[in-house]
């Protein structure tokens, strides 16, 4: 397996291990990637997680492994197969409960792209390029994907990236609002969502989600959520920390 899971302590690390092939995806990685999501979730102890090559300096994601494409490309139950492993593992990546950061030092094409895109937010290094390029392929961007980037930069710019194919640098990608930030490491990010209540960030990012899918309006969970938060252990340790002029100590 070239994708795999190293948590250490409040960060659960999903690393692109396979350097050699840039990264690219596999069918056996596409359907791995939701188990491991499963597992950080799971941990009481991770607040975040971050998606990035286990290879530092290398392409981040090439996205799906061509050769396994035209290696099955005859073959009708692999390719529904394989449609199925993707969009799930996308799917279950852009609702994993907890913060999410793509980290790319180098390229993040095709799919790899729509892995970044799946996550909350994206740093890329000065070396990182994104592109998708299905367009290129005769083959067809998949729509929760297309969302995902409409999201981010809005229909212009989403469809230069997808009918041009073009490659674009990591400052082009900053100033149209594909990633977050160009910086030589994700530690910003990290450090102030560590320093965040999990409680808070968890519940907020639920509500970015909600609003995402077409929700305008509060509903009674959304009310009940927001209320129960005045009464919660983080509440009262952030405005004690506040009162106090100290920085809060949250718990798990």
């Amino acid at each position: 397996m070239s994708l795999r899971l190293a948590i250490e302590g409040p960060i659960a690390r999903l690393l692109i291990d396979r350097a050699a092939k840039r990264n690219s995806f596999t069918q056996a990685m596409w359907a791995e990637l939701p188990r491991l999501l499963e597992e950080a979730a799971a941990d009481p102890a991770v607040k975040l997680l971050i998606l990035q090559s286990a290879t530092p300096a290398s392409a981040f994601c090439a996205g799906a492994d061509i050769a396994e494409l035209l290696a099955n490309k005859d073959d009708s139950e692999w390719r529904a197969a394989n449609q199925a492993a993707i969009n799930r593992a996308q799917h279950d990546l852009a609702r994993f409960p907890l913060p999410t950061i793509a980290f790319a030092e180098g390229d993040a094409v095709g799919g790899g792209c729509g892995l970044a895109m799946a996550c909350d937010l994206r740093v890329a290094t000065p070396a990182a390029r994104f592109g998708i390029t299905p367009a290129k392929l005769g083959l067809v961007y998949p729509l929760h994907d297309v969302k995902l980037l409409v999201d981010l930069v809005g229909p212009g710019q989403a469809k230069r990236l997808l009918f041009t194919g073009a490659l674009i640098d990591a400052a082009e990608a900053q100033a149209i609002g594909l990633i977050e930030a160009v910086a030589d490491a994700p530690d910003g990010f990290v450090n102030a969502i560590l320093a965040a209540s999990r409680h808070s960030t968890r519940a907020i990012k639920g509500f970015v989600r909600r609003v995402l899918d077409g929700q305008v309006a509060d509903d009674a969970e959304t009310l009940a959520i927001f209320a129960a938060a005045f009464t919660g252990a983080d509440f009262a340790e952030g405005t004690t920390a506040f009162v106090e002029k100290r920085k809060p100590e949250f718990g798990a």
